[in-house]
């Protein structure tokens, strides 16, 4: 896919950050939009700001991703509207800090169920549409921590190491079947968006940061160096170029030269940095 001018795409977590910063930026590029997310009100701000940016169709969809039921009827949907779905962004993600063996089954249940069955749900329901359009795309969001493990993130890191092993899998398929569709898989780094504001945090991982669930987010907000705007642009770089892999920020590929050169050896290294300290007072 060497352009999106009168392409259609599918982005599910449209409401802001990364989802929000892709439609814009495709709209600006002449792609009409099917967008989707559980957030009412950012939704509906994404599509005014896509629409106002370009001359493109903007559908929108309230959507829990966990749904199969409701992902499959939404792509069904966005046929109908548009007559067509080129491209399926499967973004939409949450976070959760916790120890694993504070983690409830509950927790494992409700982060599964967004970060990796999201993604499962946004291939199926749309692969087929995307091979009958001719000229297809998968883009599933991992992270970089779907590249290292990293204490206190172990619900999150089983979602995003699925996320990219899944959609490796996907591309080796689609690139044996010669068909009309590829997919990428995504590992940002810390993009400026709200997901540690809202991430769930149990007081377990105090036990392993030593500091508070305020510190510990304002701790990794510190981290976010890159803006959603800068991220859409290196993924749609990605697809433009048919990538197998993209990572996002200057963090990102620190991250995976020092799982490439350690691997196994980068624990110690993670581990020590996230070593409890003295508790936070403030």
């Amino acid at each position: 896919m060497k352009n999106f001018r009168d392409k259609v795409a599918a982005v599910t977590g449209a409401a802001s950050g990364i989802g929000r910063a892709l439609a814009l930026e495709l709209a600006s590029r002449g792609c009409h939009l099917a967008l989707s997310d559980v957030n009412d009100d950012g939704l509906a701000e994404t599509v005014r700001m896509a629409q106002a940016a370009a001359p493109v169709k903007v559908t929108a969809q309230k959507l829990d991703v966990a749904d199969r039921a409701a992902v499959h009827a939404w792509a069904e949907q966005v046929v109908a509207d548009h007559g067509r779905v080129n491209l399926i962004f499967n973004n939409a993600g949450v976070a959760h800090g916790s120890t694993i063996e504070a983690a409830t089954y509950e927790d494992f249940e409700w982060i599964m169920g967004i970060n990796f069955w999201g993604v499962v749900h946004g291939t199926k329901a749309f692969l087929p549409h995307l091979r009958a359009s001719g000229e297809g795309h998968v883009i599933n969001v991992s992270s970089v921590f779907g590249i290292i493990g990293v204490p206190t993130q172990g619900t999150y890191n089983a979602t995003k190491f699925a996320v990219r092993g899944f959609t490796e899998a996907l591309r080796q398929e689609l690139d044996i079947q010669r068909g009309p569709v590829s997919a990428t898989s995504v590992h940002p780094g810390g993009i400026k968006t709200n997901i540690a504001n809202a991430a769930r945090f149990d007081r377990s991982a105090e036990s392993i940061t030593g500091q508070s669930q305020e510190k510990s987010k304002k701790e990794f907000e510190k981290m976010f160096r890159t803006t959603p705007d800068q991220a859409a642009q290196v993924i749609l770089k990605a697809v433009e170029k048919n990538s197998r892999r993209v990572l996002i920020g200057p963090d990102a590929y620190f991250i995976d030269a020092m799982q490439r050169l350690l691997p196994s050896g980068y624990q110690r290294i993670v581990a020590g940095m996230t070593r409890r300290k003295p508790k936070d007072r403030g």
